[in-house]
């Protein structure tokens, strides 16, 4: 994927990239985010929306999905970023800076922030079927990445 394809989140914001990241843009921008975590020795905080007991095949309306990432959009920060973690199914906020979530009551509280302002923005009868998670990705100490299992080489 080129950058230069990838439209800026301050233009999402600002509506004139007109969505959100697609899942390949998160997705790429996430990996970078934990890498960079990482190397910092900062954790990480991600924010997952989907629609409740959800499986493979439901996929949120054009309506709720713009609700969801006008609510996220007034959540993060402009050094976090939203996006589709699972195209159509399941949103995705990046807090780049999740160092003071530490606690379970601290993520259960940037959970409750990310509802009330999904409430505002969410069709209720939609928002009622929402289920927010927040994961924290710790940085990886020298010892985790020693007895991480390697990637097999492909064959022929």
């Amino acid at each position: 994927m080129m950058p230069e394809s990838l439209p800026s989140y301050a233009e999402f914001q600002s509506g004139a990239a007109g969505q959100a990241y697609n899942q390949t843009a998160f997705r790429h921008f996430l990996a970078i985010e934990r890498r960079r975590a990482e190397r910092s020795g900062r954790p990480l905080l991600l924010v997952l929306v989907a629609l409740r007991g959800s499986r493979v095949r439901n996929r949120f309306t054009n309506a709720t999905a713009a609700g969801i990432f006008r609510g996220l959009g007034e959540t993060v920060r402009e050094v976090d970023f939203a996006g589709w973690f699972r195209e159509g199914q399941i949103a995705g906020a990046v807090l780049t800076q999740g160092g003071g979530a530490a606690s379970a009551p601290a993520r259960d509280q940037v959970a409750q922030r990310v509802m009330t302002s999904l409430r505002a923005h969410v069709p209720a009868g939609q928002f009622r079927n929402l289920r927010v998670r927040v994961v924290r990705f710790e940085p990886r100490t020298a010892t985790d990445r020693q007895h991480a299992p390697t990637a097999l080489a492909s064959g022929h």
